[in-house]
């Protein structure tokens, strides 16, 4: 009796070690038979936008890593880096894009178009404004700079009909219903540009308490406003481009107009997107002021910025209206021109 148990029992315990035994098998045995992946390729992309024609650098690229069978001829390997550190772009290289062969080719590219143009960004457009030594804060705008730009207009009232800055003329009209002797229905005196008379509206005089009708001393004053509307904006170039109109003469001389242009420049060229570019040409043709304010390139902050009118600048700054008072200054001030003010930002007389 004592030996069959024994013997059931030694059973049992073969029985579990071999269950064991084909447990660790079928776990361990099968990942120690899997084949060991193979390391991954290192190829080189676009680490930041390189311009069309300019000469790859290291510090221009980057790589990451991709299986073996993923990595085509034309792609540059960590192993190919001297093959491509040297190349001259033939096309605009977009930032994340990978390099291939057809990208890049020894010695000088051929741009097609003007050169300044390969440096605009693509997804910009180059736009010109008019300018002046005030507006380009004393010539200290110069290319590569970044600048936000200010725009300043005047805004009128204007009839909705007539589309006409207001008070409208008005004139006599003879009544309709009554006429007078043989004179037409309806008789228009005519107004004349030397003597027009402006539509008025009528008031209690405080004194006889008598309405009086009472029209405007003037013709309307527009009102300013400022606001910035740009903002990190790099200049392309100051002034004209070079290689337009270029003598064949060798010793030709720059003429005085082109001398005077490159000294005191009255046009600047800016990279902005399409929509700002058509921005500008509105300002432009519509009269508007535009100036810049140069900024540090390494800022890259925005600002929130509020229009500048009379009544906000009486605010912000806290200014107080003069008094009426029973005496005044002599001479006689009606226009501030500060000394020095240059001859094309003096206010008109």
């Amino acid at each position: 009796m004592r030996r069959g148990r024994i013997l059931i029992f030694l059973v049992l315990i073969v029985v579990i070690g071999l269950a064991l035994l084909y447990f660790a098998y079928t776990q361990f045995g099968n990942i120690a038979a899997q084949p060991t992946p193979a390391a991954l390729t290192e190829v080189y992309f676009a680490a930041q936008n390189i311009p069309q024609g300019t000469t790859i650098t290291v510090e221009m690229l980057g790589t990451f890593s991709i299986p073996p069978e993923n990595v085509a001829e034309v792609m540059f390997t960590r192993d190919e880096q001297g093959l491509l550190v040297g190349q001259t772009a033939r096309l605009t290289l977009d930032q994340g894009v990978v390099i291939t062969s057809s990208m890049v080719g020894a010695g000088p590219v051929e741009i097609a178009g003007p050169s300044w143009a390969a440096k605009i960004p693509s997804g910009m457009v180059a736009a010109t404004i008019p300018t002046n030594r005030l507006s380009l804060v004393g010539y200290g705008v110069g290319d590569g700079a970044h600048v936000n730009v200010n725009a300043c207009l005047l805004f009128v009232d204007v009839d909705p009909s007539f589309q006409a800055v207001l008070p409208n003329y008005v004139s006599d009209m003879q009544d309709v219903f009554f006429p007078v002797n043989d004179r037409p229905l309806i008789s228009i005196s005519p107004i004349t540009v030397e003597q027009p008379s402006r539509q008025g509206r009528t008031e209690i005089d405080p004194t006889f308490q008598k309405p009086i009708h009472v029209v405007p001393s003037e013709s309307q004053r527009p009102r300013l406003v400022c606001q910035m509307i740009l903002q990190d904006v790099v200049v392309l170039k100051l002034g004209n481009f070079t290689g337009q109109a270029v003598s064949t003469d060798p010793n030709a001389t720059p003429s005085a107009a082109q001398a005077q242009q490159q000294l005191s420049p009255d046009i600047v060229t800016l990279m902005v997107n399409p929509q700002d570019s058509i921005s500008l040409n509105y300002f432009v043709y519509t009269g508007a002021m535009l100036s810049m304010s140069l900024r540090n390139p390494n800022d890259t902050s925005r600002f929130a910025a509020e229009s500048a009118t009379l009544t906000s600048l009486l605010t912000q700054y806290n200014i107080s209206l003069p008094s009426k008072l029973p005496y005044a200054v002599q001479p006689r001030v009606d226009i501030l021109n500060p000394p020095g003010l240059p001859n094309d930002t003096a206010p008109e007389q």
